[in-house]
């Protein structure tokens, strides 16, 4: 048998014809309808219907020597009926022994894999991916954009299993034609793409040749022919499920609300309806979401929203189709800026009602969906659609008052709808696309009157590729109008994302009576993007004062014109120690709308694997002095000193059973204005395949001069109060993911979290466009006391004028695990059992304690909720 399999190779490779004289042309592979029995799926491709079928070869190395031999050879053949599509796969291995099968939890595989993607659309954009490793573990997702997104929520319905042999592996998948897209065309011709990961070199091989400096991914692949006769299929799944939950927490004596104990039963259905085989609608009725872990802990001192994730399935799932973010930048805070951020469906209440020292008070944790529904798809002649409605309960709060019940709105009833539009045009060289948001509070209680009645935001995207897509301009522009009462659109004008009350803002005045406000945006990005080393681009984004997002959208701040360049030269072949290496250099300046210059800085960095398989990067960036609108939050603009920030990651070689790296930032502020120091250690071990046990301790060391204290108002000049901020952060993420077989996972995540604050010379801003760093404050002396029975500072300013501040020192301890069991015992059918546990508490002692801190984080009384969850899928 070891002949054969060598003698196949050699006549294999010999037909390939790799390295310089490859071609890269467009490869055929041909199917055949099955005309017998369909096969069985138990990876051994010893069925009829396969025999007599010739195997597609030569594969063609990817990474990391593009266009050279494979070290080993893959092959694959396809069938397909009325129903579906059939695929084999044989991995050939010279050494079977030493193929990886990790055991991981679907859509997170590790060890030899492989995989095939489907173009059906044939638009050379969108491609169906589905993915197995030699342990049987399935991945799929979905590619948009050409390659530019890829979107692992979707969750289709297919079978795969695979099988070690002496010869190397296979793999054996029945893909439903119900989870695919195409066209009713009597004679299909599908985009198609096979692919092979060998682990233990880092390799990956492709059957059709795609450069790495490719612009775009589908656009290149293969062709699949002749499939004929088959027709859309409506896809149609219903998935009832009931949820059962205990919880168990601290016992309040007097509070009515706080027994110690909650019980509840909930039922809700989620499904999936095919208007037609490429437009799907997804549903969602009292959807639940116990399963889902619980975001970090953070401590947020700065006058902006914290972004967090979305890890709710039924918002994540399609993501990217209903994505449109305010620019084109990558990996830093604006990357997440867009026009919806679906955690504002859901949301916490954002009204708490006054209570009296009597009063207690049951308040929603969040606000209930009773329903959501989103329709996409993409037709034939390239116009991709998404479209998204949700209604969000009225949510109330009940208020005990010695027996006496009451009840006060929380959050209204509310709509939330969005329309996603893309078409393509020229080969999917050009697309232009719109998206139009709206967001609707039907409020019948004045003391919701802060929020807005309603807020409409849209947007147009326009990308244009040529010569051969190396070359590319892009543009946005987008729009936003929000109404609702006076005091509503004071709070927005008021904002932290635009402090229109500054009084040195001679631009972008206050406005008392408005009942709406509307502002606009944009970005417009040129430059070299592929085809070749070198890539560099230039960008402009601007934010109008009034541009406003967050009803259904998230952004930190408006007012905002920022210019950017871009260079990069990347080397994806080996050479010298290095397997491949990655430089970048940026600028920016950034302006407000009166026409200051805010900011100005740039950065050059680093990311290199060398051939030992180990992982570096690290890079520099100075940023200059310049000027903050938002400092003094609502206060006049401010001078701030400049900074210079290093950073440094080390990874080791991620194929190992253990691996581990360290992280590093290092912040020096200019004039000593601050210092900051980040430490991080990740380690990993899998001491057997079914089980993986991860470890990242990090510790984060924060000087500041100037943190924002408090506002005193005062008449003509008010007081803008600021201290000296030491802050110690710790923090420790332990996961374990224990894979009893590919469809039977348990997981858990844990994090320990401590951070202390402890403040010291209080200063009130006094000129703040001062030429000297240490004239733009005065640090109080003599003028300050503090009280240690009330735990307030009092302080005398002046004659005539003396005021108190709290005192600001804090130690938040928590601690929060997730615990889940996941069976999913048939395709699409899945029981959870959950435990998840938090602790928390706060004090404002002000000093680090590790081993007293971790010993008051173990008295802390838990809050335990005990869930049961099982769907059932049924396919009509």
């Amino acid at each position: 048998m070891r002949l054969l399999l060598l003698l196949f190779l050699f006549i294999a490779f010999s037909l390939c014809g790799y390295g310089a004289g490859a071609t890269d042309d467009r490869k055929v592979c041909t199917t055949f309808r099955v005309l017998s029995d369909a096969p069985v799926i138990d990876g051994l491709h010893d069925d009829p219907a396969w025999q007599g079928i010739e195997w597609e070869t030569c594969f063609i190395q990817h990474e990391p020597y593009e266009g050279k031999e494979p070290s080993q050879e893959t092959a694959f053949k396809i069938l397909y009926d009325d129903d579906n599509v059939y695929v084999a796969i044989r991995a050939f291995d010279t050494n079977p022994d030493s193929i990886i099968r990790r055991l991981t939890r679907k859509d997170d595989i590790d060890g030899d894999f492989v995989g095939i993607l489907f173009d059906s659309y044939l638009d050379y954009r969108t491609a169906f991916a589905f993915m197995v490793s030699a342990a049987g573990v399935k991945m799929d997702f979905i590619i948009s954009n050409d390659g530019e997104n890829e979107d692992d929520t979707w969750d289709p319905v297919w079978w795969v299993k695979s099988f070690i042999d002496e010869e190397g592996w296979t793999a054996e998948m029945k893909i439903p034609l119900s989870q695919l897209r195409f066209d009713k065309d009597k004679e299909q011709v599908w985009g198609l793409e096979v692919i092979r990961s060998l682990y233990r070199k880092d390799e990956l091989s492709l059957w059709q040749r795609i450069p790495r400096d490719a612009s775009g991914f589908v656009h290149l692949f293969g062709e699949l022919h002749g499939i004929s006769g088959i027709s859309p299929k409506r896809q149609v799944e219903i998935a009832p499920y009931v949820v059962a939950a205990t919880e168990r927490f601290e016992k309040e004596t007097g509070n009515p609300f706080a027994t110690g104990k909650l019980n509840r039963l909930n039922a809700g259905v989620d499904g999936k309806i095919g208007v037609t085989n490429n437009m799907i609608i997804d549903f969602t009725l009292n959807p639940d979401f116990g399963q889902v872990e619980a975001d970090p802990s953070q401590v947020n001192l700065s006058a902006f929203e914290i972004f967090f994730e979305e890890k709710r399935p039924f918002f994540i799932e399609g993501k990217n189709i209903l994505n449109f973010p305010l620019n084109f930048f990558d990996g830093d805070d604006m990357a997440a800026e867009n026009l919806f951020y679906s955690r504002r469906i859901g949301r916490s209440p954002q009204y708490f009602p006054d209570l009296e020292s009597n009063e207690y008070i049951d308040m929603p944790s969040n606000t209930s969906i009773l329903g959501a529904a989103k329709l996409t798809g993409k037709t034939k002649n390239g116009l991709s659609i998404g479209i998204l409605e949700s209604v969000t309960a009225k949510e109330r709060a009940e208020i005990d008052r010695e027996g006496e019940r009451r009840h006060e709105t929380v959050e209204p009833l509310t709509n939330y709808s969005l329309t996603r539009i893309q078409k393509d045009y020229n080969e999917g060289n050009t697309f232009v696309g719109g998206m139009f948001t709206t967001t609707n509070r039907f409020m019948d209680d004045t003391g919701l009157d802060f929020l807005h009645t309603s807020a409409y935001s849209g947007g147009i995207d326009f990308s244009h590729s040529w010569k051969d897509r190396t070359y590319s301009v892009m543009a946005k522009t987008y729009f936003s109008h929000v109404r609702g009462s006076e005091e509503a659109l004071i709070g927005t004008q008021e904002s932290s994302a635009r402090y229109f009350q500054r009084p040195d803002n001679d631009y972008a005045k206050l406005d008392s009576g408005r009942t709406s406000l509307s502002g606009h945006g944009g970005t417009v990005a040129i430059g070299r993007f592929a085809n070749g080393h070198w890539r560099y681009a230039g960008f402009i984004f601007w934010k109008s004062p009034g541009f406003e997002l967050n009803d259904i959208g998230f952004m930190t701040n408006a007012d905002w014109i920022m210019q950017v360049f871009w260079a990069g030269y990347r080397i994806w072949e080996p050479f010298s120690i290095f397997r491949e290496l990655n430089i970048n250099f940026n600028q920016w300046t950034i302006f407000d709308f009166g026409g200051n210059l805010n900011y100005k800085g740039g950065n050059v960095n680093f990311n290199m694997q060398f051939k030992n398989y180990w992982h570096f990067n690290t890079g520099f960036n100075p940023q200059f002095s310049g000027r903050s609108n938002n400092l003094l939050r609502g206060g006049p603009s401010i001078l701030v000193p400049g900074s210079n920030s290093t950073w440094l990651n080390v990874m080791s070689d991620q194929r190992k059973k253990f691996t581990y790296g360290i992280m590093t930032q290092q912040n020096w502020g200019n004039q000593k204005s601050s210092r900051n120091q980040f430490y991080g250690i990740f380690l990993s071990y899998r001491p057997i395949n079914a089980l993986s046990i991860s470890m990242n301790p990090s510790l984060n060391q924060s000087d500041r001069e100037m943190q924002f204290i408090e506002t005193i108002t005062y008449e003509p000049d008010n007081r803008y109060i600021f201290a000296a901020i030491d802050q110690t952060t710790l923090r420790l993420s332990l996961r374990l993911n224990l894979s009893i077989t590919p469809n039977l996972t348990l997981q858990y995540w844990g994090q320990p979290f401590i951070s202390v604050g402890n403040y010291s010379d209080f200063k009130k801003i006094t000129h703040p466009h001062a030429d000297k760093y240490i004239d733009r404050f005065y640090t109080f002396t003599d003028e300050i006391t503090y009280d240690e029975v009330d735990d307030v500072y009092q302080i005398n300013d002046e004659p005539g004028l003396s005021y108190q501040i709290d005192n600001p020192n804090f130690n938040i301890k928590e601690f929060k695990s997730n615990f889940v069991a996941r069976w999913e015992y048939t395709p699409g059918s899945t029981l959870f059992i959950v435990w998840s546990q938090g602790r928390s508490s706060y004090d404002a002692g002000g000093e680090f304690n590790l081993r007293q801190d971790m010993n008051d984080m173990i008295d802390i009384h838990p809050h335990d909720i005990f869930l049961i969850k099982l769907s059932y899928r049924f396919g009509l």
